[in-house]
């Protein structure tokens, strides 16, 4: 079995990408976005974690969070996430997806992917990067012409503080940086 090394830096900002089983877009309904944020908020009132920007699209998430200063555990926090949510959405949908006996085995519910994809931020220009890569997601995926169009994401606090005008992020007038992301 693979060993997954993760970075655990004390009081860092994380970027994450967590993407549903089988990119199930099961956050088109709005009622599971709910259920999300009310994770979302349990989670956060036990294990407190800032979430500096977030964008959810309708198969995965995108986000980044700083931990308090003597935290290093966000790998609780998304199982715990994952578990409430999971938990909540079979209430109130039921099972959408077989299990397979892999999953069953783990007791796993089949509406995550096992694992995330964690990128430790290592500067101010690095953030910048990461939060203009987040609010500009749902046009690139096809799914807003602006970042303002898109609700999910935390885009309008940046426009609030002043770090974007509000038509930043057009899918015709700007690529990021005008590069792909990662360059």
């Amino acid at each position: 079995m693979p060993e997954y090394r993760r970075s655990k830096i004390a009081g860092a900002s994380y970027f994450f990408t967590v993407v549903t089983y089988h990119r199930q877009p099961i956050f088109d309904n709005g009622e599971c976005g709910q259920i999300l944020r009310s994770a979302w908020q349990k989670v956060n009132g036990r294990y407190p974690f800032a979430t500096d920007a977030i964008c959810l699209l309708p198969d995965h998430i995108h986000c980044i969070w700083t931990l308090l200063e003597s935290d290093t555990n966000y790998s609780l926090r998304w199982s715990e996430i994952k578990k409430i949510f999971s938990k909540e959405y079979h209430k109130r949908f039921g099972h959408r997806e077989p299990g397979s006996v892999s999953r069953d085995k783990r007791g796993e519910a089949g509406i995550w992917q096992r694992r995330f994809w964690e990128h430790t931020i290592r500067d101010d220009e690095d953030y910048r990067r990461h939060v203009d890569y987040i609010h500009y997601n749902p046009v690139k995926h096809g799914l807003a012409g602006f970042a303002k169009d898109w609700e999910w994401s935390s885009f309008y606090r940046y426009v609030k503080a002043g770090f974007y005008d509000e038509d930043w992020g057009s899918s015709i007038s700007q690529n990021v940086d005008g590069k792909s992301f990662g360059e």
